[in-house]
């Protein structure tokens, strides 16, 4: 591993501590870096912002694209102090980040409460098959939005 992969993973590993002391959320803390700067950093929010979606990995994807201005985080690395959950592993495909270094595995995670492996179990299984009830009913309307995006002429594609 890097000298800078060390210190970037270090960085991390404290926001992650330094935030959990504070009572702002669970233990996990994030840094993403393109080209040697780092562009965001981020840490657990969900118990302080009352978001289950604020996640260390995805408040610092959301840091770091409003920071460049563009929803493509490409050619960047993420340094996380765990292993990605299904929800973060997703952001970062979606931000298109070219690489995640981690430091605790999602194994460590579970041995202290946090375990995504439902999640992990579930995303394979047809939707009649998940937990959460799941109904296909498709709609003229939904369909005529997708219609709407295949002709539209000035489109951003992400």
């Amino acid at each position: 591993m890097a000298d800078d992969d060390l210190v970037h993973l270090a960085r991390a590993a404290a926001l992650s501590r330094e935030r959990m002391d504070a009572n702002l959320g669970g233990p996990f803390g994030a840094v993403i870096v393109r080209d040697g700067k780092v562009l965001a950093e981020g840490w657990n929010e969900v118990t302080s912002s009352n978001d289950p979606t604020a996640h260390a990995e995805v408040v610092a994807i959301r840091r770091a694209c409003r920071a460049v201005g563009s929803f493509s985080l490409a050619g960047a690395t993420l340094y996380t102090s765990c292993e990605p959950c299904p929800m973060c592993l997703a952001s970062a495909y979606w931000a298109r980040i070219s690489r995640i270094v981690y430091g605790n595995t999602r194994d460590d995670a579970a041995a202290i409460g946090f375990d995504d492996a439902f999640i992990y179990d579930e995303m394979p299984k047809a939707p009649s098959e998940r937990a959460i009830a799941m109904e296909h009913k498709p709609t003229p309307e939904a369909a005529a939005a997708f219609a709407a995006w295949m002709a539209k002429a000035d489109k951003i594609e992400y």
